[in-house]
């Protein structure tokens, strides 16, 4: 996720961290040159006088526009709904704290303390997630909040949030059986856990659910015919400034096509998707000061203006 301050002035056309322009750089430059190749040839291609007027492209030019806004909504719906269920598991991390903390008795002497060992575990279920979900490999972040034991037991499981949930469901009931928490008091901790295992779920579905090929083809093609046939239809009315309209209205085709692109998938590494490790970093620091601990992480700051 890109942060910084809007900028302003020259900085405005200048400013490529964080913009659209390295993704579409390519085809807009094509486009404008042929926009200028046309310009000085008169709209003449192989001795073949290419005669459009404005007409069909106002015809075409506004639904296409339509689409591009409804595609963009719709991909910015999935980015928001991810940041959402991400702000869902903090308020439930910091839930499920309390209440292993508060509502569970202590363990007596010489036992394990389930309390702690279920919180450390949910700072786990957030890697996990996170890892899942950019399909890393790296791990580490997980086996830090876990024992060895543990983690060789959920290491081979395909899902290791789903695991990592499933051993706390079983401290959750021995804490019951043991008599350090009551029925209703439980059913409580269990709901917090289900709403969790709802919201990496929900993560899960937008990131193995991407919007119809289809449909971002048709939208694709679309918008290229009509940047590319654009100058002839603009030479004979505007003349010597066809490139330079040519170049802002593909700027903004492209850049909208490219824009919901990138903005669709919400949990990748690209400088505008979700910040899944700071995030995490966030849920571990909290949950560590729950425990008591001093020695905390530091946030994650951003990177040349990005924070992953």
């Amino acid at each position: 996720m890109i942060l910084r301050e809007r900028p302003s002035g020259l900085k405005l056309f200048l400013l490529l961290r964080g913009s659209i322009m390295p993704r579409i750089s390519r085809v807009l430059l094509f486009n404008i040159v042929l926009a200028t190749a046309v310009t000085f040839s008169h709209g003449v291609l192989f001795h073949f006088k290419v005669t459009l007027t404005a007409i069909p492209f106002t015809l075409i030019g506004l639904p296409l526009a339509i689409f591009l806004g409804f595609r963009n909504t719709a991909a910015y719906d999935r980015f928001w709904e991810a940041r959402k269920l991400w702000g869902e598991l903090m308020l439930r991390s910091r839930n499920l704290a309390r209440q292993c903390l508060h509502l569970v008795d202590p363990p007596p002497a010489g036992q394990p303390d389930l309390r702690q060992r279920m919180v450390r575990r949910a700072v786990a279920f957030c890697h996990a997630l996170r890892v899942a979900l950019r399909g890393s490999t790296d791990t580490s972040a997980i086996q830090a909040m876990l024992s060895p034991e543990e983690w060789q037991d959920i290491a081979p499981r395909s899902n290791l949030p789903a695991a990592l949930m499933m051993h706390m469901g079983a401290d959750l009931a021995a804490c019951r059986r043991q008599g350090l928490i009551d029925s209703p008091l439980a059913a409580q901790i269990d709901d917090t856990l289900c709403a969790m295992t709802a919201a990496a779920a929900s993560c899960e579905r937008i990131s193995s659910t991407p919007v119809p090929f289809s449909y971002t083809l048709l939208l694709h093609r679309t918008a290229y015919i009509y940047c590319f046939l654009l100058p002839f239809g603009l030479v004979d009315t505007i003349g010597i400034m066809t490139p330079l309209v040519v170049g802002v209205v593909a700027y903004t085709f492209f850049g909208l096509d490219a824009l919901g692109d990138e903005i669709e998938e919400p949990f990748g590494t690209a400088p505008n998707d979700l910040p899944l490790d700071a995030l995490c970093r966030i849920i571990e620091i909290q949950m560590l000061e729950a425990l008591g601990e001093t020695r905390l992480p530091a946030p994650l700051q951003p990177v040349d203006y990005c924070l992953l």
